[in-house]
């Protein structure tokens, strides 16, 4: 299978999940607002698929959430199934996608960084560049 084929499916099943799970949890008590499907990484055979989410904030719920996820995945792969037409509707299963959460990490290592200072150092060679010696001989 082509790659571009199978990125084109990874991105039509993250939609396809993503609106399912309105209607599968619906009526339950379950913060759905905080779940974000992040990517699908479905097997070149079409079998199998490993749906990454993102929780934000419910540190301490996170298993739960995941757990849920699971104990709904037939009826996500019965919506898939009679949503989208494929040749085979892939078996879901869910895992925790930590990486959004180490984003916000290094934006928070980052922001702490004191600014750097706004005047050039030409005493510094390193930091001086040939177009900066052409102006000052000028």
């Amino acid at each position: 299978m082509s790659y571009k084929r199978l990125e084109r499916i990874n991105a039509l099943l993250r939609r396809e999940i993503g609106e399912a799970l309105y209607h599968v949890f619906a009526g339950e008590n379950i913060d759905l607002g905080a779940i974000t499907v992040t990517e699908v990484q479905c097997s070149s055979n079409l079998r199998n698929a490993t749906v990454m989410v993102s929780i934000f904030g419910h540190e301490s719920e996170r298993d739960v959430f995941i757990r849920r996820l699971a104990g709904k995945a037939r009826e996500l792969q019965a919506m898939i199934n009679r949503d989208l037409t494929m040749k085979y509707t892939p078996r879901l299963s869910f895992k925790l996608d930590r990486s959004v959460e180490k984003g916000d990490h290094v934006l928070d290592i980052l922001s702490s960084m004191p600014e750097a200072d706004d005047e050039f150092d030409t005493d510094n060679p390193l930091l001086r560049s040939s177009a900066f010696e052409e102006d000052q001989e000028l």
